[in-house]
């Protein structure tokens, strides 16, 4: 079952939330909606839910290439995961997650008997069967938000949304749900889209990446296109760090710092100012000259728990930098606070300057 929206726009007061947004999400994708705050994603979200509706004028809603715009909630077949649970409080779990189908009319409603089969096995693939007797408060964190994702699915829906599913959680039990709502998506391949800002949880768990800010799309594409393969200066800032050095644009070159680069093919024929991205781990440290251009920079700290090494370093030219190292380069290299290294980049991302692009060598 596909999702598709096109050309939504959503406005509340005079603060435009949504500025003509289209998207595709195709049948068994796990996509990802992430952005900062304020850039729109939830309200996207709830506008496919049935939840909020667009601005009049706004296109087409689609499940499945059929327009349900027009639908109410309940006729969307969608499952809806929130942030804080929302479960009843006064209902244990078996009855949290057979909750969507006793309220069914009568003439859509399973048995009694297909009921307790259905909350039986959604138990079993949740690994929740010995807690269906419990109330949540009788529940961890994690334990109640499988419980509100067993309750979403209870109803067999044509969808599922998931807002922010794991951000009341702690870190080590979002890290586990992660792993696990992965496992779970590739073995019922229930076409899903899941709102974040979490960097880390977008590029381990999404087929696919939607950074939004704004109200509009930045770029659409896999974990490793968007990380390795920005399309704009928002999503090589927001995905990770990065250094960030001014530079030139000229006669096929890109010119920043004491370095002299080779411009990107869609770059050649222009001359202008540009910034230039670098992530820490693209930044090789050396502890002497290589004979190569070279920035010359001190350690100011040193992060060494984990498994890289994150530096702090300042230039000579007063500018501030974060390089990343391997444990075992660390030990090799005897780096200290303090210590006077060389830095050469080993790879660049290049973006002219919006007033500047066009022009001409």
């Amino acid at each position: 079952m596909s999702i598709e929206v096109r050309h939504i726009s959503k406005t509340f007061g005079r603060f435009r939330v949504l500025r003509d947004v289209s998207l595709r999400v195709e049948t068994g994708e796990l996509v990802a909606l992430l952005g900062p705050s304020g850039s729109g994603k939830t309200t996207l979200l709830r506008i496919i839910a049935g939840l909020e509706q667009p601005d009049p004028g706004s296109g087409a809603i689609l499940f499945h290439d059929e327009d349900v715009a027009d639908q109410r909630v309940g006729d969307r077949a969608v499952g809806f995961v929130f942030q804080h649970y929302a479960l009843f409080r006064h209902m244990t779990v078996f009855e949290n997650i057979a909750f969507g189908l006793r309220v069914r009319p009568r003439r859509l409603r399973p048995s009694p008997v297909q009921i307790r089969q259905r909350v039986e096995w959604l138990l079993h693939l949740m690994q929740l069967d010995f807690l269906a007797d419990r109330y949540p408060h009788q529940l961890s964190g994690g334990q109640r938000q499988r419980v509100a994702l067993a309750r979403a699915l209870a109803i067999e829906p044509k969808v599922l949304l998931l807002d922010e599913p794991f951000g009341s959680l702690d870190a080590k039990v979002r890290q586990e749900l992660r792993g696990w709502l992965r496992r779970l998506h590739d073995e019922i391949k229930l076409t899903s889209l899941f709102v974040t800002h979490d960097q880390e949880e977008a590029l381990e768990l999404a087929d696919r990446i939607v950074v939004m800010n704004e109200g509009k799309i930045e770029q659409i594409g896999t974990p490793d296109e968007v990380f390795h393969s920005p399309k704009t200066e928002f999503v090589a800032c927001f995905l990770g760090q990065v250094n960030r050095f001014s530079g030139r644009l000229e006669r096929g070159k890109v010119h920043f710092a004491t370095f002299e680069w080779l411009a990107p093919p869609e770059a050649q024929e222009i001359s202008c100012l540009a910034n230039i991205f670098v992530r820490p781990h693209d930044l090789q440290v050396l502890v002497e000259p290589n004979g190569q251009p070279t920035l010359a920079a001190r350690i100011d700290h040193i992060h060494s728990a984990g498994p890289k090494v994150r530096l702090e370093l300042t230039a000579d030219n007063g500018q501030k930098l974060l390089a990343e190292i391997t444990q075992d380069q660390y030990r090799t290299k005897q780096l200290s606070v303090g210590s006077r290294v060389f830095l050469n980049p080993q790879n660049i991302k290049v973006f002219p300057l919006p007033s500047q692009e066009g022009g001409k060598g």
